[in-house]
């Protein structure tokens, strides 16, 4: 999108919990398009802070939402394979309705859709996402390559099943999908292809040729405070498909950033 001015407002600069500070930003700059990334992602730590979860992840995206429908722009905002349950195998289509998340986070995020189709139902890209890694931030691609210099054996679940989504593939379909303007509503990017977290695993330490063996477990062997669906593979059916997960990881493990 090189024909834009992007702005990256810092939290000093507007507190986009509070509705009146994102009001009068939004007002003040009439953006043409406003790309919503920001999120309480911490999924463990949202079980213990619902309220902030909320605030950040539901009523923040409507507060934008209200916003663009004064000023006349287009929102994206990023949401998550968490709004669904996971009870359905063969994954969820964009035209699946969530069900009941199985987590505050979930719970926090859906409230953000349902706030925006709310307000600017003609007006915003929802663009579901899952599993993401990238550089800049904590990652499991990261963790893992920590790990497996570090140990000769790793425990990871193998009943959780995703997708692996590099971001900066995300990044360029998030892109295209604002240059073709097709019509509102929802959309789910994810790198091509599912997993369970053993299996990504597995291919990480591939792909590093590190020799540490990745012994698979189930998630009630690795308790931890929020549960997670035990499928939440999205599938893509209305964008052209991003290059398979594999592809994402090898494209990330040899940037620059990716080395480690």
């Amino acid at each position: 999108l090189t024909d834009y001015t992007v702005l990256t407002p810092h939290h000093s600069e507007v507190d986009i919990t509070q509705r009146a500070a994102v009001i009068e930003y939004i007002g003040k700059h009439r953006p043409t398009c406003i790309v919503n990334a920001a999120a309480y992602t911490q999924v463990d730590d949202c079980e213990a802070n619902r309220a902030v979860a909320l605030q950040v992840n539901g009523e923040a995206p409507a507060y934008m939402a209200e916003a663009a429908s004064l000023v006349g722009s287009r929102l994206v905002q990023y949401s998550t394979d968490y709004v669904f349950s996971g009870t359905k195998a063969v994954g969820y289509a964009e035209t699946d309705q969530p069900d009941q998340p199985v987590n505050a986070y979930g719970e926090s995020k859906l409230a953000g859709e349902l706030a925006i189709q709310s307000w600017l139902a003609d007006q915003a890209y929802i663009i579901r996402t899952a599993w993401l890694y990238g550089a800049g931030g904590k990652n499991f691609v990261d963790t893992m390559l920590q790990l497996g210099q570090d140990q000769s054996e790793v425990k990871v679940v193998n009943d959780q099943h995703g997708s692996p989504t590099y971001v900066q593939d995300l990044a360029v379909a998030t892109s295209q999908l604002l240059q073709d303007q097709p019509s509102s509503g929802i959309y789910h990017l994810t790198n091509a292809g599912h997993c369970t977290w053993h299996d990504f695993a597995v291919e990480i330490f591939k792909q590093a040729h590190l020799p540490a063996h990745v012994q698979p477990c189930t998630s009630a062997e690795f308790p931890r405070p929020a549960k997670r669906p035990a499928y939440s593979i999205l599938l893509n059916t209305k964008r052209p498909l991003l290059r398979s997960w594999q592809a994402g990881l090898t494209a990330y493990m040899t940037s620059s950033r990716g080395q480690r």
